[in-house]
């Protein structure tokens, strides 16, 4: 797996193959095949600055606040323990 990065400050459509696309956020990260990051329309996104390519593991992807150590768990206002919510 690659993680592809969003460098402008707009939201891309990311063609990938098979007919699929990729919609992402500027200054957002999404985890692509290794395969879908030899796609010729991408490779033309990273040529141009657009969008960035990295290792699911290398550093640099997991401090591009992709990572799931920076997401904090809060609980909800009102909760209560054990309490199941729903029509039954």
């Amino acid at each position: 797996m690659k993680t592809v990065t969003n460098k402008t400050q707009k939201s891309l459509t990311i063609p990938l193959p098979r007919g699929k696309t990729l919609h992402l956020g500027f200054g957002k990260t999404a985890a692509i095949t290794t395969n879908a990051s030899e796609h010729p329309p991408l490779k033309k996104l990273v040529d141009a600055g657009q969008i960035e390519i990295h290792d699911e593991g290398s550093p640099s992807a997991e401090g591009a606040g992709g990572g799931k150590a920076s997401q904090v768990w809060m609980p909800r206002h009102g909760s209560r323990p054990g309490h199941r919510g729903g029509d039954r």
